[in-house]
């Protein structure tokens, strides 16, 4: 089995009017509706996709699930949306799609309400979050405790947008270093944490004990790993941390997931490992 773990979806409505949930929201304006810089070269529009689209993908790719993540939108209405819009994609697909919530952080009252509701109605997580673009801190526990402590209560994973802060600039890069990261998972011990893309290179520093220790349940997912590392990192990555905290995903569709699953097909690390990262990791997360 083959689980991609980061993918994004959206609504019709929000696919053809960029223009108009980018008045309504800076980030989405940021990310979706300007053209930036192509990491290869060039400019484009990011690509934006719905449900059939995705598993279109999926069938050409090989990959068996998918988990829709959910984005930082600052409007509760458009987080609701975005959620029913997730949840009669899993309906639809139920052998298929896995579903994280959308969360707004400037509501901690109606954003538990609506991961309460939508844990209730098949989601599996919260996240992707990406407070930082939206003028928040990561941990500011008046704004991110109440997720957290929501997360808890259903035992399910939270996933924090994370990036290196070096090299070059990307459309969603944020400023923050590690040691946001770092000091979000010592204030939340008792939750499974996501650090999406390789947690900004966090893992490396799991080689120092008490860091190890404190990232017991802290995973890092390889998305959008094809444009920012050379694939030495899947062998480095097992080197330090072993293959029980890594997840496969692809970020798609701002990157081709059959292009995705080539590039890990010839790295050097083991079977066993590759199917913990593939699916095994993922199913013990999700509790499947």
């Amino acid at each position: 089995m083959i689980i991609d773990f980061h993918t994004h979806l959206f609504p019709k409505d929000v696919r053809n009017n960029l223009a108009k949930y980018g008045k309504k929201d800076s980030l989405f304006r940021l990310i979706f509706a300007l053209k930036w810089p192509n990491m290869l070269g060039g400019s484009k529009q990011l690509k934006m996709i719905g449900a059939k689209e995705l598993v279109k993908s999926m069938d050409q790719a090989g990959i068996d699930k998918s988990v829709i993540c959910g984005f930082s939108w600052f409007d509760q209405g458009l987080c609701r949306a975005c959620n029913d819009y997730m949840l009669d994609s899993i309906k639809k697909y139920p052998d298929r799609l896995l579903g994280f919530v959308s969360v707004t952080l400037n509501d901690s009252d109606k954003t538990v309400y609506e991961i309460e509701r939508c844990v209730r109605l098949g989601a599996k997580g919260v996240g992707e979050i990406a407070a930082e673009p939206q003028g928040f801190s990561i941990t500011d526990k008046k704004i991110i405790g109440p997720v957290a402590e929501a997360a808890k209560k259903f035992n399910i994973p939270v996933m924090l947008h994370s990036n290196e802060t070096v090299g070059h600039y990307y459309v969603g890069k944020a400023k923050s270093d590690v040691k946001k990261y770092y000091d979000f998972i010592l204030l939340y011990p008792d939750i499974d944490i996501i650090l999406a893309h390789w947690g900004g290179g966090l893992f490396f520093y799991e080689l120092m004990p008490e860091v190890e220790k404190a990232l017991k349940r802290v995973y890092y997912d390889t998305a959008i790993s094809i444009f920012l590392y050379n694939p030495k990192i899947y062998s480095v990555a097992t080197e330090i941390i072993g293959g029980d905290k890594i997840l496969f995903g692809t970020d798609y569709p701002l990157v081709d997931q059959k292009k995705c699953m080539e590039q890990i097909e010839n790295i050097g690390i083991s079977k066993e490992y590759k199917n913990k990262m593939f699916a095994g990791n993922a199913l013990k997360l999700l509790g499947l």
